[in-house]
């Protein structure tokens, strides 16, 4: 049976309780052995255990209703645990290819292997488990937080196995240096993962539009519902967070009454707010006579010509 929690936030709190688990693991693997790629494993857990309270914190604004100063709600708060969360893992990175310069130098000798990868793979295989729920989850509550710090446990996941497998060929080789060259393979790594989180956070702050499935599918729907006098345009789209917000003008026969042409455009917001989870629809009714009605379609600036 799969766990199912009750909210997003309670998502994130599963997730810190990971990274306080996983640090510890990691942290006596990394003592024990005194394995520089197992101390970058133990250094990205604190990075996760500070992106989950992050995650944890923004969860909480964004579920927060729409007020006089938020008009339109505090949804992309998600937005600042994926970009603080982009800036930590590159941060990480660096410290992990500081730590393994100085090893590249002065390699280590790796002691009581055994005991250390224990250890570490079993908080792999947490971090695996944790993963995989916050995955669905993001899923269920459309929620970037929660996705990108699914990702980049996963992300945490394969690297722990890299480094695992580092260590086993150092013990096998007795070549010291792998273990430093795989810990700056490592950083790397997520510091790719860093760089895709930043581009994703950028994007959402940009009021990015549906993506693409889903505006083609409203769009298609739009099409469907044109013809016998009515039709649709200045069709516009953002994602803010866990939530979508939808534009339209609606243009009618001029003789409807206003009573119908209310109703209209209720039963079209009804239909594209099923169509499109999560979404709010703001419709403008327009009579499809009016050669008005067609002048509109982009905002009132970009008809404007800037002055000299």
């Amino acid at each position: 049976m799969t766990m199912r929690l009750a909210s997003a936030r309670s998502y994130a709190l599963l997730s810190v309780a990971a990274a306080l688990l996983t640090i510890a693991l990691k942290t006596l693997a990394w003592s024990i052995t005194g394995s520089v790629g197992l101390l970058s494993d133990a250094l990205e857990s604190c990075v996760n255990l500070v992106a989950a309270l992050t995650a944890f914190w923004a969860l909480g604004q964004a579920s927060k209703p729409a007020d006089r100063n938020h008009s339109f709600g505090h949804s992309k708060a998600e937005y600042f645990s994926s970009g603080l969360e982009s800036a930590l893992i590159v941060v990480a990175a660096i410290g992990i290819i500081w730590t393994a310069a100085g090893r590249l130098l002065n390699p280590v000798p790796i002691s009581s292997v055994d005991l250390g990868l224990t250890l570490s793979l079993i908080a792999t295989a947490l971090n695996g488990a944790v993963a995989w729920l916050l995955l669905r989850a993001a899923r269920r509550f459309r929620s970037i937080t929660l996705r990108a710090d699914a990702q980049h446990l996963l992300s945490d996941v394969w690297t722990s196995v890299g480094i695992v497998v580092g260590i086993v060929l150092v013990k096998l080789t007795g070549w010291l240096v792998l273990d430093p060259l795989i810990a700056i393979a490592v950083a790397i790594n997520i510091t790719l993962t860093g760089v895709h989180l930043f581009r994703e956070t950028a994007s959402g702050l940009m009021d990015h539009s549906l993506p693409e499935a889903e505006l083609q599918s409203l769009e298609a729907f739009l099409t469907q519902r044109s013809g016998n006098g009515i039709d649709f345009h200045a069709l516009r789209t953002r994602v803010a967070g866990s939530r979508r917000f939808i534009s339209l003008h609606v243009l009618v026969p001029g003789g409807w009454s206003v009573k119908e042409g209310h109703d209209y455009c209720e039963t079209i917001e009804r239909e594209i707010a099923a169509l499109v989870p999560e979404s709010h629809v703001f419709t403008h009714l327009e009579p499809i006579e009016d050669p008005l009605s067609w002048q509109d379609r982009n905002f009132r600036w970009d008809n404007e010509t800037e002055p000299l």
